[in-house]
């Protein structure tokens, strides 16, 4: 059997976004990650009699950590890795279900996770997202387990050996309270593969971890300031079965899980899983419903279990809302959520995650993006020159909240990628945010323009982020009237690098997407002259350098060009290279003979010219190099119009360390533009905007491009 060919760099990029567009990475049909195939490695494993061992995550200190768990700390010496069925007689997966006491917290700071991991085991259908079913050490046991987690966009299937951290004969970290059970410490072994090794799970938010079980959006409320329409906001929330978290803040570590008067556990996270309105005492009174993870500990104020409150309220809403069992839920009123509680993380799920189909379903778009030095990384509003450069999302809001008022909600979420993972190489969030714009009248209704500097030096936001923040992630319920918006994602500062991932909800249906420039070469005519139309000096010019063939060779116009450009002491450049020149050559040889006649030569050396007189128009400084912002702004001038992609290639290729540009990448670079505009061009004969090439014909087209 012949081995498999991978692809690599930007075939590699393309084929993933073709695979993903066929539907990879959805639930169902998730990304196999690192290549590993869970159903055919076990099969393999049953097949040898072997236990799976797996070498992408090995047993090894890189696994646990780099730092405080790195291979010199005190808290790693002496760690065995061991085997469920190594630790006790009958380890069992889950038993009699998901539940909180299977979430024991061990010698590493991710309570955060772990908080996550419980409210998961309230939904049964979220859980086995997560937790494929039919996974056990019983039949069929061959040492292998996978787990699902959402990551910026996509499902991802993550595949691990049950060898587990040990120390003093006991799991190093995450456990259960019985000790038998082990799919919560498989679950947290995979999490941390999935991020490089268990010391990248070290602190974090519990929203981080009910995005990547569920692919949810979250957003967070500060009850100390809670909106005046919050309870609204949580009663249609709890309507689309979202997930709710709330937590009382700590003074002091000694506050942690400190129990207050009336039973709430402070630094602890709860659940929010109903809201409901009763007539109490003549009016309508707000109320909440509660869930303390840990199965008992419930409020004793107002509307608990027992409280009088629920004895003047009509027997038809007692018995529909009143539960007296010790179970860890309970209700309590809303006014006292607001003084007792800290704060509410709501994490808003997408239609494909609710099964239910009674759920109203929130209307999702989700789009990649990444900002690049040089390129399309070009900070936040406080950088005029480059702020414009940013990626530029469009939403269409068209139908507002309540008939006959213009306000439409929705919910912008801007989250960087892959970031724990970077921890590792001294790499930690960047400062992140957006800003919303309303489209001009002349753009509405386009989505290929990508707004210029101009623009937004004389327009001010319609609303925007409210922090740039060092997290995960940003994201902000917004009010706005129906029309079409701008959004601009940025880091703070220019010039810094990730990608990310933006995502709009909405509650009525909305519109969205990516704003760029379409593909454009707009160049003027060739003027071909005949040789007799050419003026004399030139040719006299022309006979000299040529030589006694009359033509001029890749060496040749290599030394021509590079011993004219050496007089333009204006202009900086390392001289054109032999490989540029070939790029001229064959932009320009009508007659494939590999060189360049007079008249070829007329045309290259007028487009040369021209080139010139853009590249010092854009060369603001006076400093013989343009930037590469500037750039953009050249090529649009010579009448190319790019996508940020392409752009973004071409920064990669044609720029200097310092992302400068200058003049003979410039012009290798409008060459090599100009060639596969025509080249394409030539071959699409019927103008549909497509090609087909057999693999000879590919090959031979790019190996001399």
């Amino acid at each position: 059997m012949e081995s498999r060919i991978y692809a690599s760099g930007m075939a590699a990029k393309l084929r993933s976004q073709w695979d993903r567009d066929e539907g990879l990475g959805q639930n169902h049909n998730a990304v196999k990650f690192l290549g590993q195939d869970y159903e055919s490695l076990k099969g393999q494993c049953l097949r040898s009699g072997r236990l799976f061992e797996d070498n992408l995550f090995p047993c090894a200190a890189s696994s646990l950590g780099f730092n405080e768990l790195g291979p010199r700390s005190s808290k790693t010496s002496g760690v065995r890795w061991m085997r469920p069925t190594e630790l006790c007689k009958r380890p069992e997966f889950i038993v009699d279900g998901a539940t909180r006491t299977d979430i024991c917290q061990g010698a590493l700071g991710d309570c955060w996770l772990l908080a996550a991991i419980a409210s998961l085991t309230l939904n049964d259908n979220l859980l086995h997202r997560v937790v494929p079913h039919g996974q056990c050490f019983k039949q069929e046991y061959a040492g292998i387990f996978h787990f699902q987690f959402w990551q910026f966009g996509e499902w991802v299937d993550v595949v691990i050996d049950d060898r587990l951290p040990v120390k003093d004969g006991k799991l190093l970290f995450v456990h259960s309270a019985e000790g038998t059970e082990f799919w919560s410490a498989l679950l947290e072994k995979a999490y941390a593969k999935l991020n490089g090794c268990y010391e990248a799970l070290s602190g974090g938010s519990t929203s981080e971890g009910f995005e990547d079980f569920t692919g949810g959006v979250t957003e967070m409320y500060d009850l100390i300031k809670a909106p005046p329409d919050l309870f609204s906001i949580i009663s249609r929330a709890v309507e689309r079965g979202s997930l709710l978290g709330c937590s009382i803040d700590i003074t002091n570590t000694s506050d942690r899980e400190a129990v207050t008067f009336k039973k709430l556990v402070k630094g602890h996270a709860y659940s929010l899983t109903g809201v409901d309105e009763v007539m109490y005492r003549g009016s309508m009174t707000k109320l909440v419903r509660m869930r303390n993870p840990w199965g008992e500990m419930e409020w004793t104020g107002p509307w608990s279990d027992n409280s009088r409150e629920w004895s003047l309220v009509d027997s038809s809403v007692r018995d529909r809302l009143q539960n007296r069992s010790e179970d860890g839920e309970f209700w309590m009123a809303f006014s006292d959520f607001l003084r007792e509680f800290s704060r509410v993380e709501i994490c808003n799920l997408t239609a494909d995650t609710l099964d239910n189909t009674q759920m109203k379903k929130w209307s999702s778009s989700l789009f990649q993006g990444e900002w690049r030095r040089g390129s399309t990384a070009g900070g936040c509003r406080n950088y005029p020159a480059t702020f414009w450069l940013n990626p530029q999302f469009k939403i269409s809001l068209q139908h507002p909240d309540v008939p006959g008022k213009p306000d439409c909600s929705f919910l912008v979420g801007l989250m960087q990628k892959d970031r724990r993972k970077k921890r590792q190489e001294g790499k930690d969030m960047e400062t992140i945010g957006f800003a919303l714009y309303e489209v001009p009248d002349e753009f509405k209704g386009s989505s290929n323009v990508h707004l210029k500097r101009d623009f937004f030096l004389s327009h001010a936001s319609s609303a925007r982020s409210e922090l740039f923040i060092n997290l995960r992630e940003v994201s902000s319920r917004l009010r706005l009237p129906a029309g079409e918006y701008i959004v601009v994602p940025s880091t703070f500062e220019p010039n810094k690098e990730a990608d990310f991932v933006l995502r709009v909800f909405s509650e009525k249906p909305a519109d969205s997407e990516e704003l760029d420039d379409d593909v454009v070469a707009d160049l003027p005519k060739e003027i071909r002259l005949d040789e007799s139309q050419i003026d004399a000096g030139f040719k006299s010019l022309f006979r000299q350098l040529a030589g006694p063939d009359m033509e001029i060779s890749v060496t040749e116009l290599q030394n021509i060009l590079n011993k004219i450009i050496s007089k333009h002491k204006d202009l900086k450049t390392d001289g054109f290279t032999p490989e540029a020149c070939r790029s001229m050559i064959n932009l320009m040889d009508t007659d494939g003979s590999g060189k360049l006649g007079l008249t070829e030569f007329h045309v290259l050396w007028e487009k040369i010219k021209r080139y010139l007189t853009i590249f010092r128009q854009f060369d603001l400084d006076k400093s013989g190099t343009m930037s590469s912002y500037e750039m953009r702004i050249a090529l649009e001038s010579a009448g190319f119009k790019l996508t940020n992609h392409l752009f973004q290639l071409i920064i990669l290729r044609y720029t200097e360390e310092d992302m400068s540009v200058d003049f003979d990448n410039f012009v290798t670079c409008l060459v090599r533009l100009e060639t596969m505009f025509k080249t394409f061009k030539t071959l699409d004969t019927d103008g549909d905007g497509q090609i087909s090439l057999n693999f000879f014909q590919w090959i031979t087209l790019t190996m001399f491009a």
